[in-house]
Formats: C-alpha cells, sequence, structure tokens
C-alpha cells in the first residue's frame, strides 16, 4: 500500500505540473496574439478645420464627405473711411472639397481675386498615433491654379501662360488637446514670371498653429515664409494671418485678419504686398459645412 500510494503521489504531481506548465505555455500565446493584433489608436482633432487660415491643414473630409468652404476677405483696413474701411471691397473664395477615402480627397474652387479657379488633391501618408509610434501625421498636397482676368496689353497671355502649380509636404503634431502646430514647405512652379530676373521654380516655408482657449473656440496663426532673391521685379511680404475659430456643431466660423488678399498658395505665397506695419491688413472669415453624402451601414 505505501508503494502504491507513493506511485500515486509521483503521478498526481507531474500531472499538476504539466497542466500548470501547459496553463502558462496558452496565457503567453494569448499575450503574443493580443500584442501582435494589438491596433493603433490614432490622433483625431489635429485641427478643427481644414485651413489654419489660408493655409490647408492635414485635416480632411471623411470617405463620402462634401465640405463646402467659404473664405471672404474685405478691403484693407487702411483704405480709410471712404471705403468703409474696406467693407466696400471683397475677395471671395467658394470651394467644394470631397473625401473619395478617409486619406484620399481631392477639391475645386473659385475666387474673385484675378478670376482664378484652383484644383487639388490631398493624401494622407503618415497619422500620429497615440505613444511613441508615430508622432506626426504628414500629408502631401497638391495644387493647380489657373487665373482668368483679362490683360488687353498682354494677348498672348492664354491658359498655359496662367497657370501655377504647387507641392508641399503638410507635417503636424498635436501636443495636447489645446495645442497643434504644423510645418509646410512648399515647392512652386510658374509657367510665366513677370521678368527673366524672376524664377519660375520657387521654395516657401509656412509655420502654422491652433491654441485651443474653450471647448469650441481657438486660436490660429499662420507665418509663410519666402526666401528673398527668388521674386526680384516686385516686392513680396511674407504672409502673416491670425485667427480665431468658433465651432458650432456642423460647421467652423474663422474670423480672420491677414496681410494677403489672395486665398491659394501661388498667390498668398508669393504676391502679398502689404504689411502689418503699414495697416495692410485685410479682415475676413472663412466658413466650412460639412456633409455626409454616403448613406451609413
Amino acid at each position: 500500500m505505501t508503494i502504491r500510494k507513493t506511485l500515486c503521489i509521483l503521478l498526481l504531481t507531474v500531472a499538476a505540473s504539466h497542466l500548470q506548465a501547459q496553463d502558462t505555455t496558452l496565457l503567453n500565446m494569448l499575450n503574443d496574439s493580443l500584442a501582435v493584433h494589438k491596433g493603433k489608436t490614432y490622433v483625431t482633432g489635429t485641427f478643427k478645420a481644414e485651413h489654419i487660415i489660408n493655409a490647408q491643414t492635414v485635416e480632411s473630409p471623411a470617405n463620402g464627405n462634401l465640405n463646402f468652404v467659404i473664405q471672404h476677405r474685405f478691403g484693407q483696413l487702411n483704405s480709410g473711411a471712404y471705403n468703409f474701411f474696406g467693407l466696400d471691397n471683397a475677395t471671395l473664395r467658394l470651394g467644394l472639397d470631397y473625401g473619395l477615402t478617409d486619406d484620399l480627397s481631392i477639391g475645386v474652387g473659385r475666387s474673385s481675386y484675378l478670376k482664378t479657379f484652383d484644383g487639388y488633391f490631398k493624401y494622407k501618408i503618415l497619422k500620429q498615433t497615440e505613444g511613441p509610434q508615430m508622432p506626426f501625421t504628414v500629408d502631401i498636397l497638391g495644387t493647380i491654379t489657373n487665373y482668368t482676368q483679362k490683360d488687353e496689353t498682354k494677348p498672348y497671355l492664354d491658359a498655359n501662360y496662367r497657370t501655377a502649380y504647387s507641392a508641399e509636404l503638410l507635417i503636424a503634431r498635436k501636443f495636447s488637446r489645446a495645442l497643434s502646430l504644423q510645418v509646410t514647405p512648399t515647392y512652386l512652379h510658374y509657367n510665366l514670371v513677370p521678368t527673366v530676373a524672376d524664377k519660375n521654380d520657387l521654395f516657401a516655408l509656412g509655420l502654422g498653429g491652433r491654441m485651443k482657449i474653450t471647448k469650441r473656440m481657438s486660436v490660429n496663426a499662420e507665418y509663410d515664409i519666402v526666401p528673398k532673391n527668388q521674386v526680384v521685379s516686385t516686392t513680396v511680404h511674407n504672409s502673416f494671418s491670425l485667427g480665431w475659430d468658433i465651432e458650432t456643431g456642423g460647421h467652423v466660423f474663422q474670423l480672420v485678419f491677414s496681410n494677403s488678399q489672395s486665398l491659394v498658395p501661388t498667390q498668398y505665397l508669393t504676391q502679398t504686398a502689404g504689411t502689418w506695419g503699414k495697416g495692410d491688413i485685410f479682415f475676413g472669415f472663412n466658413i466650412s459645412r460639412n456633409f455626409n453624402l454616403k448613406k451609413k451601414r
């Protein structure tokens, strides 16, 4: 009996050890599987609208969404009381942006400034994640513009001469719920420039940010730098703009102050002639309204 009891105890001990090891192996396999399939948490709402002020942000319409944008700038504040400090004059851009996917969007627009048509595509190549995996959101943005305003002194200006292009890399980071910053290196090409001394290919750098002050309000700033000796025949100043965003349900309303009157990158980056110091400030607003055109499943 003693030998039997001893053998039984040994067998039970070995079986228990085997089961414990098997349980541990299964638990490790489960943990490894969860680690492999653990989904990334992407950062959302880096900016609340598709424009910081003049420049586009890394935000774009979701798949099947249509965004209607109105960008309005009055005349210069220093134009005097006769022009009601710029309110008698205005520049307007109407735009439609559509999300082909959550990462790819296209858009078209028409500006009253030089009667300009524009079209663009924007593609998100990287997304900021919670944690250290990806610290930035990165979009590529390509724009084509064509101005149609007649110039009787230059009848040779056909559509080809009036066309310009820009390619931008939008690099943004949401540092906290309150603060987001964006850097935008930009390449521009003009089919026709004013003189042979001016360059057809130019480079610019945009800096912008958003600081949230309440749940539905934020202040925005944007500064665009064009290195000297690229535009020689005319005086060009860096574009500087300030804005106040108000989010109201389905749309975002932005109050804007800028020394740039034009509203597309091939114009406001290289055609800003005014300065804040002289009161060459254009007051205006941006309004964006989002519509979901795709039925929910």
